[in-house]
């Protein structure tokens, strides 16, 4: 005698809800497919790319830049944005309102000894 399996359905749902649950919004005629790179996760300082760094360092005149100077160029960058924005913050919590402004920011470089020109109070 064969021996026969059977699969019980315990919650009495049927295997076709079941199977929608699955598809996870992609519609019922497409296919599963799978990604061939996965996406690392990575900080947001990423989004600023080596292609980047390579722009501004020609713009300052560099010829050949190194491969590990990548990386020292984004976390110099986070630093200088992080210092910038919290005082352009201070400056708007100051002045008791939730938006920062753009003279906030200008404020803030200033303070810091940039100073940025084409950006006046209207």
């Amino acid at each position: 005698m064969p021996n026969t399996s059977y699969r019980i359905n315990v919650n009495n749902e049927s295997t076709q809800s079941a199977r929608k649950s699955d598809i996870g919004g992609r519609g019922k005629g497409k296919k599963i497919r799978y990604a061939r790179h996965r996406r690392q996760i990575r900080g947001h300082i990423y989004g600023i790319s080596s292609g980047d760094i390579r722009r501004l360092a020609r713009r300052g005149g560099v010829k050949r830049i190194s491969g590990l100077i990548y990386d020292e160029a984004r976390q110099v960058l986070r630093i200088f944005l992080e210092s910038i924005l919290k005082d352009s913050v201070l400056y708007a919590e100051h002045a008791k309102r939730k938006t920062v402004l753009a003279l906030d920011v200008l404020y803030a470089l200033k303070r810091r000894g940039k100073v940025l020109y084409g950006f006046e109070a209207k």
